[in-house]
Order: C-alpha cells, then structure tokens, then sequence
C-alpha cells in the first residue's frame, strides 16, 4: 500500500530523533598535551615562538604596557582575543596540525570544531553567511510590508484585510534580530554572543511554532491566539532564562531548537497536504528543503579547511529556503486579501 505524502514527514520526523541521540560533547579539550600547552601559554604568553603582549603582567597584576584602552587605538581593539583565547586558539592550532601530521582525525574543542580566523573574524565564511541570511530577511519582510500597506486593498476603516499580518512583522523583526546576533556570535564567540545567539534564535523558532499553529488552524480570534500562545511562550521563556542564568548546555539547546523545528516542519507539511491553498506547492519545497538543511545542524562535519562546516551550509542553505518563505507569506496575504475583499463586496 502507497504511504501517504503525511506518512513520509512523521518517518523523516522520527529519523530527526533518532539522529538528536548521537549529539555528544566534544573531548578535544580533555586532551593532555592540549591542557598544558594551555596552562603554559597563560603563564608565559608564548605557544612556541609566538607571544602575546596581552599575556604579559606585571608584578601587581595590571597588563604590561598600562591598561587595554592605552595600548592600541579603539578601531584596532575588536581585532584583539584576550589572553586565554589567544592561547586556547593557537594551542588548538598547533595540536591539530600535529594530529594531521600522525594521521589523525580532527576533534572538536570546548563543543566546537576549530576554524581558522581571518581578518579578525572567528568564523568568516559563517559571518558572510548570516550577514546575507540578514539581507534576505530585510528585503522578504520589506516587501510584505509595501504589498500589505500600499499594493493590496484595504477595509473601509483603512486597515487591512490580511488577520496575520501582525504575526509576519514581528516574524520578520525576530528573524532579523536572530541572523544580526548568528553575525555578530560567528565573529568572536564569548560568553555574552553566546548567549545572545543562542537566545535569539531559540525566541525565533518559538514565535515561529506560534506563528504555524495559528495559521495554520486558522485562529483569527485574539483571546484563542493567547490561550494557544501562552504556552509556548512560557516555555520559551523559561528555556532562555535556563540557558542564561542557570547552564549554558549546548546539547539540550540543540535538542530543544529541533523539537519546536521538527514540529512546525509537521503542522506546515500537513496543512499544505490538506488544504487548497494556491501556494502549497512552494510550502512544500520550504518544508522539504528546511528538514532536509536541519540535518546539517544535528550530523556536523570539521570544516573543510577549517573555513566551511556543516552549520555554515546550513546557514547557505536558508538563504534560497528564506526568499522562498517570504514569497509564500506574500502570496498567502494576497489569497486571503482577495476572498475577504470579495466577500466585503
């Protein structure tokens, strides 16, 4: 018996899950010979014959050469690592190259492949990446906005007829928010861009689930909008203040980010398989083609020449997929524009 189009997306769900169970932690750092070539670097400033001049201290404890701000000009500075940055990344540079010397397969340090910095920048081909991933946010969530508000008819009260446009700006502001801090975090990775990223997107994908069960189930209703939103933001919320103030635990946020992904993956896929709506067709290569790109964040690799991994193809691949997502947000305001204008009259 033929397996339905719905049949298809619970197995693919189902190997999502299955595949969220080989997540582990990394162990590059557990690495003796790189621990103490850690501990060395911060205590002379040198891994081999390269030194640090912000390693270098004084007797009292102040940096030699006087304080950070007196030592380069400010435009200079964001180009700089502190001390213990520089050692780790220098360290695990010189580690790898020696374990590709033996023969030896590359291994993740502190949950992280190593990449080879360019221009002051940690992660550059990430960076151009989600700069254009910004872009593509920008121009999709502009040209919603002038279709709504000058292309597409209006109500006699001048409002329009579209009931979730409301939905799709504040999609396009968290979208934009979330890719400005992926740019910001891929670029020098420290506590505070961590945490920013990761919170972001999490904020993302949560509105994101709210946005598909609304639409969706065609809740038009405000008090149902928060009966049904309520939820999911509590558990949002709560996700985020666990990440910031209690455990930063990258393998949770990542299990947690493809559950709410893998679900509205659901509901988009089998609403678009069950409905008549003249767009389902570009529904369902979004959906498709989104699934298939989460696969690159769960199964990584190490970036090839230590510039390009597997989230910077995955960050490629929602470029095309994001154009896509706001020519179906538009081509749904239009279809709901036309039968509600038609009824109007």
């Amino acid at each position: 018996m033929a397996r339905s189009p719905f049949h298809r997306i619970l197995l693919f769900a189902w190997i999502v899950v299955l595949l969220m169970d080989g997540v582990h932690a990394s162990d590059g750092d557990a690495d003796p010979i790189y621990k103490a070539c850690v501990e060395q670097c911060e205590k002379t400033g040198c891994v081999g014959e390269k030194c640090f001049q912000h390693c270098k201290f004084l007797s009292d404890g102040k940096p030699e050469g006087g304080p950070w701000y007196l030592q380069e000009p400010l435009y200079l500075q964001w180009k700089q690592w502190d001390c213990r940055s520089d050692c780790r990344y220098h360290c695990m540079l010189t580690r790898e190259e020696e374990r590709e010397k033996l023969g030896g397969k590359p291994v993740k340090y502190h949950g992280k492949w190593l990449f080879r910095r360019a221009y002051g920048f940690q992660e550059p081909v990430s960076v151009a990446l989600s700069a254009l991933n910004l872009a593509i946010q920008f121009h999709g969530w502009v040209s919603f906005f002038i279709l709504i508000y000058y292309k597409l008819p209006l109500t006699p009260s001048k409002k329009n007829y579209y009931e979730y446009t409301g939905l799709w700006n504040i999609y396009g502001i968290l979208s934009m928010n979330s890719w400005f801090w992926s740019a910001v975090f891929h670029s020098r990775d420290v506590e505070l861009t961590e945490k920013l990223h990761f919170s972001s997107a999490v904020a993302l994908l949560g509105f994101s689930l709210i946005l598909a069960i609304l639409r969706a189930f065609s809740v038009r209703n405000e008090a149902s909008r928060v009966m049904v939103s309520t939820p999911v933001i509590a558990f949002v919320t709560t996700h985020i203040l666990y990440l910031n103030c209690y455990n930063l635990d990258y393998g949770l946020n990542i299990k947690v980010c493809v559950a709410m992904g893998v679900a509205q993956l659901l509901i988009w896929a089998v609403w678009a398989g069950v409905t008549h709506h003249p767009s389902w067709s570009k529904l369902w290569v979004a959906v498709v083609g989104g699934g298939l790109a989460m696969l690159l964040e769960i199964y990584d690799f190490p970036p090839y020449h230590r510039f390009v991994d597997a989230h910077a193809l995955w960050h490629a691949t929602t470029i095309p997929l994001t154009y896509l997502w706001w020519s179906f947000a538009k081509d749904d305001a239009e279809f709901r524009t036309s039968s509600l204008h038609k009824k109007a009259n």
